[in-house]
C-alpha cells in the first residue's frame, strides 16, 4: 500500500510539473516560422496559377487570338529601327554611284497600312496590292458633326440648323495618334471552342478590326481596371478600352439590325457617301480624344469609291481610273529615308523635338538607299525581287508630290504636338513645287498599274520588303490642287 501511494504521489507530482510547464502553457506565443511557412508556401502556389490564368475578365482581343491571327509585325520587331542610321547616308552615295550602271539600289526597307484614318499605323513585312492601295488600308475614318458657321441674321433657319459630318485627324485631335488599331484575319490552323461572338450575331470566320485607347474609370471600378490590366500585360501596362469592327462591309441585313444608316462625310473639300456606324463608338472616346461635337465613325463603301483625277493617270492609260477609300487623295504615299534624313538635320530641335520618326509622315511604302530627293524624279518605277521572296513585279505611276500640312508636327507615339516643327521647316525649306506655292513638300503619291486585267476586281499584286525599286521613267512633277 505504501508502494502504490508513493507511485501514485510521484505521479501526480510528475503531472503537475509538466502541467505548469512553459511550453504547454495556453500562454505561450507561437514562434514567427509557425505564420510565415503555411503564407510563403500559398504564396508560392499562388503567383503562377495567377500568372497563367489571371483572374480578369477575356478582352476582345483575347477572344480573337483564339481563332484568329493578328496581321503585321509585334514590337519589338521593326525594319524602321535603323531608321536614324547615318548608314542610309553612305548607301545613298552608293546609290548615286550605281545610277549609271542602271543597277538598282533602292529597295522597300518598310510597310505600313492605317486601318483607321489618323489612327496608329501596323507595320507589315508584306501586303497585298490593290487598286485602292494596300489591304485593309484607311478603311474606316472618325468624323464630327459639325454645323453651318458662320451665318448671318439673313440665312433661312434651314441654313442655321444645318449639320454635317467632317472628318477629323491629328491635326485637330492629337492624340488619335494613341489611338492603336489591330487587324485580325481567320486562321485555319486554331481550333477551338472558344470563338468570339459579335454582338450581330457573327462568327470569327471573317477579318476584324480591334482599335482600343486608354481609359480608367473612377472609382473602385477604375482601380480593379488598372489592376487587370497590370496582371494581364506587365507593370508599365494602363487600361485601355477596345471596339471591335468588321473589315467587310456589311450586309443589307446586318446594317438594319443594327441601325447603321449611309450618310455623306466631308474628306477635304469631298463630299462622299459612306456608312455611319457610329452605334459602336462608346462615349469614352469622345471624351479621351476631346471631341465636345458629336462623334462617329465610317466605314468606306467598296462601290462608292472616289476615283482620282489631278495628277493620276487617266483610265485610256491604265485600264482604270484610280480609287481611294479615305485615303486624303491617292492610293499610296512613299517616303524615301535618305530625303528625311537629309531635312531632318536642317530642322531646329528642341528638349520637344529629338528627330523627325518617319512614322509622323504617314506613308505606305518606306524605301532606302536611293539618293537624296531622287524619288521626286520619278515617274514610273517596278519593284522587283530583290531580296525579298515576291517574284512578281509591282508597278506604279509616281503621280506628284505630297503637299504636307501641320500633321506631322504630332509626335506619333505620344500623341503631343509639337508648336511649330516640322511644318515651319518645310515650308521654308521645302517649298519646291511651282504648283504648290507656300507650301511644304515631302514624299510622293502614287497610283498602282496592273497588267493583263481591265476589271478592277481582278487587280491585285504584292509588295514585300526587300525588294528592289527600278525607276523606269523620270521626269518632271508639278502639282494640281483640288
Amino acid at each position: 500500500m505504501d508502494a502504490a501511494a508513493a507511485a501514485a504521489g510521484a505521479t501526480a507530482t510528475a503531472t503537475a510539473d509538466l502541467t505548469s510547464s512553459p511550453l504547454l502553457s495556453h500562454s505561450s506565443p507561437l514562434g514567427f516560422g509557425f505564420y510565415f511557412l503555411p503564407f510563403a508556401t500559398i504564396i508560392c502556389f499562388l503567383i503562377p496559377v495567377l500568372y497563367i490564368f489571371p483572374p480578369i475578365p477575356a478582352t476582345t482581343s483575347d477572344a480573337l487570338r483564339a481563332t484568329h491571327t493578328k496581321i503585321g509585325l509585334s514590337p519589338p520587331k521593326s525594319n524602321l529601327k535603323d531608321q536614324f542610321s547615318p548608314a542610309h547616308a553612305a548607301a545613298a552615295n552608293a546609290a548615286a554611284a550605281a545610277a549609271a550602271s542602271d543597277v538598282p539600289a533602292a529597295k522597300l526597307h518598310a510597310l505600313y497600312i492605317y486601318p483607321i484614318k489618323s489612327c496608329r499605323g501596323i507595320e507589315l513585312s508584306k501586303s497585298k496590292l490593290l487598286p485602292t492601295g494596300l489591304e485593309f488600308d484607311r478603311l474606316y475614318t472618325f468624323a464630327q458633326l459639325k454645323s453651318a458657321f458662320p451665318v448671318s441674321a439673313a440665312d433661312s433657319e434651314e441654313t442655321k440648323d444645318r449639320h454635317s459630318w467632317e472628318f477629323i485627324t491629328q491635326r485637330q485631335f492629337p492624340l488619335l495618334a494613341t489611338v492603336k488599331v489591330d487587324v485580325y484575319v481567320p486562321d485555319a490552323t486554331k481550333r477551338t471552342a472558344f470563338v468570339e461572338q459579335h454582338s450581330d450575331g457573327g462568327s470569327g470566320g471573317d477579318a476584324w478590326i480591334v482599335f482600343r485607347f486608354p481609359w480608367q474609370d473612377r472609382g473602385f471600378r477604375g482601380v480593379m481596371q488598372l489592376l487587370a490590366a497590370k496582371i494581364r500585360d506587365g507593370w508599365r501596362a494602363e487600361p485601355e478600352r477596345e471596339v471591335l469592327l468588321p473589315v467587310g462591309f456589311p450586309t443589307p441585313e446586318e446594317i438594319e439590325a443594327r441601325g447603321y444608316e449611309v450618310e455623306d462625310v466631308r474628306i477635304w473639300k469631298e463630299w462622299v457617301p459612306a456608312l455611319n456606324m457610329g452605334k459602336e463608338i462608346p462615349n469614352e472616346l469622345s471624351l479621351y480624344l476631346g471631341v465636345s461635337n458629336k462623334l462617329t465613325i465610317f466605314r468606306s463603301d467598296p462601290d462608292k469609291l472616289r476615283e482620282v483625277h489631278r495628277c493620276a493617270p487617266r483610265k485610256e492609260e491604265t485600264g482604270y481610273q484610280p480609287i481611294v477609300g479615305f485615303q486624303d487623295a491617292y492610293p499610296l504615299h512613299l517616303m524615301n529615308l535618305t530625303s528625311l534624313r537629309d531635312f531632318d538635320s536642317k530642322v531646329p530641335k528642341d528638349e520637344n523635338l529629338q528627330n523627325l520618326d518617319v512614322r509622323r509622315f504617314r506613308s505606305n511604302l518606306i524605301v532606302s538607299g536611293a539618293p537624296a530627293y531622287d524619288e521626286e524624279s520619278w515617274k514610273h518605277v517596278t519593284f522587283t525581287q530583290g531580296s525579298s521572296k515576291t517574284t512578281h513585279p509591282a508597278g506604279f505611276q509616281v503621280s506628284c508630290r505630297t503637299v504636307r500640312c501641320k500633321l506631322p508636327n504630332v509626335d506619333p507615339a505620344t500623341g503631343v504636338r509639337h508648336a511649330v516643327e516640322p511644318d515651319r521647316s518645310l515650308r521654308k525649306l521645302r517649298e519646291v513645287d511651282e504648283g504648290a506655292p507656300h507650301m511644304g513638300c515631302l514624299g510622293m503619291q502614287l497610283c498602282p498599274l496592273f497588267d493583263g486585267t481591265d476589271r478592277v476586281e481582278h487587280m491585285q499584286g504584292w509588295l514585300e520588303v526587300g525588294m528592289a525599286v527600278d525607276v523606269e521613267q523620270r521626269g518632271e512633277h508639278l502639282y494640281i490642287k483640288q
